[in-house]
């Protein structure tokens, strides 16, 4: 295996052995993703170098463009952000599956020492949008390679704005659902993840990443002399007190067998040290496995912090940001991938995972949609225990790069197992 500390230039000098477990028709799928690993290597490299940040991602497109250039796709790119959509044809008339990656960079100053590391200051591919990009065109090659084997249709969705900007949403509302001239059956997304085994696919019926809302407080007192405490309502201990009663909330209110996750990440308040100023502000996110429970939380948020306000005199306007919202696997097609995977990869690189993790993503609004999935592809870089290697949005994030030949393969052999599964039978 080989790290994206290695060559500066070309492809990996490692390369992944045959699965062992895998089906012939996998191990060919397989040998396929490996010829197409260099020219993806050097695409994620040129994207590392230059991350753009939200849904203007001009440089990045034209990258995605020029690479998906000559595979006789119809290509379509987005009115309001920078998007690029890429449809495939197949030989006969058959259902439609959506393969997505995401294509923003994090604000994040780099410190890998790569060579290839970002040369925009303040930003970074800290989430590995960069590999999926890179993951999506090879599988957009190699299926267009299998074109006349193919019924139905593949839609390659590469989005902007994933990280905040809920560019899945926007490009829903562009109708990249539709884009084959139906609406999608099906859709499937891979995400890299380093603190899991290089190459290992995990996913997981039902919840998989949590929904994820934005909370702000203000606690509103009467500020003075910091002399003279009596004299005011001091907004700093009541905000102090809230952030505790917020954590007490949590586990309170939910059953040992439901899930949530609040956070409060920042808290600001006063101008000098003998002020007692007139409001204290604090933030933060909730995360969420269940729209019921995230209701719930959203309410007793608010009513907490009014409580614990009210009982010092002060007041507390609270306001939530919906965010994304859970992730949820369909049942039937968790399945499909799984057996995929392990035609694909070998038996032994797959597995349910576990427990559903508390990260959020904008791949819900499709799986909202249509029926789909979203998996993990580790991606842990040689050297490291999956523990110990930094994760994802951290600015010394280093990945596998062999795992692109992997995710290659696999959005490959997920695409051509359902649409080999719900073809019509002339076109079998």
């Amino acid at each position: 295996m080989t790290s994206s500390t290695g060559a500066a230039q070309g492809a990996p000098e490692g390369v992944p052995p045959r699965p062992a477990g895998a089906t012939s028709a996998g191990r060919a799928l397989l040998d396929e993703a490996r010829r197409l690993a260099p020219e993806a290597v050097a695409l994620r490299r040129a994207l590392h170098r230059g991350p753009e940040q939200g849904l203007d991602l001009p440089a990045t497109q034209r990258l995605v463009l020029e690479a998906l250039g000559g595979l006789g796709l119809e290509i379509r790119t987005g009115r309001a952000l920078s998007s690029v959509t890429a449809v495939l044809t197949g030989a006969d008339d058959g259902p439609a599956i959506l393969l997505r990656a995401d294509m923003d960079a994090l604000p994040v100053t780099e410190d890998t020492g790569l060579p290839f590391a970002s040369r925009t200051s303040g930003l970074m591919h800290a989430c590995g949008h960069d590999a999926h990009t890179a993951m999506l065109v090879g599988a957009a090659r190699l299926l267009a390679g299998r074109r006349d084997t193919l019924a139905g249709h593949v839609v390659f969705m590469f989005q902007p704005g994933e990280e905040g900007e809920h560019g899945a949403r926007h490009m829903i509302e562009e109708g990249v659902l539709e884009a084959s001239g139906t609406r999608a059956d099906a859709a499937f997304a891979l995400h890299v993840h380093p603190n899991l085994p290089a190459g290992a696919v995990r996913l997981r019926a039902g919840p998989q990443m949590a929904a994820s809302d934005r909370f702000r407080i203000v606690v509103r007192g009467r500020g003075g002399h910091a002399s003279a405490p009596h004299t005011t309502c001091d907004p700093v201990p009541v905000a102090c007190e809230t952030v505790l009663a917020l954590q007490t909330m949590v586990t309170r209110s939910l059953a040992a067998d439901d899930s949530a996750v609040l956070s409060v990440t920042r808290l600001a308040a006063g101008t000098a040290t003998g002020v007692i100023p007139d409001t204290a502000e604090l933030g933060g996110t909730l995360r969420t496995l269940t729209e019921p429970t995230r209701g719930r939380l959203h309410e007793a948020l608010a009513r907490v912090a009014q409580g614990v306000a009210a009982a010092h005199g002060a007041t507390a306007e609270v306001t939530v940001e919906p965010g994304y919202p859970v992730t949820v696997n369909d049942a039937a097609f968790t399945g499909l991938v799984l057996r995929a995977a392990a035609d694909a990869l070998g038996p032994e690189a797959v597995a349910p995972l576990p427990a559903p993790q508390m990260t959020a993503e904008d791949f819900s609004y499709v799986l909202r949609a249509v029926p789909g999935a979203l998996a993990f592809l580790g991606a842990c870089p040689p050297g490291k225990a999956p523990h110990e290697a930094p994760s994802l949005h951290s600015a010394r994030l280093d990945l596998d790069e062999d795992v692109i030949t992997t995710g290659i393969a696999c959005e490959a052999a997920v695409a051509l197992a359902f649409l080999s599964g719900h073809a019509p039978e002339d076109a079998r």
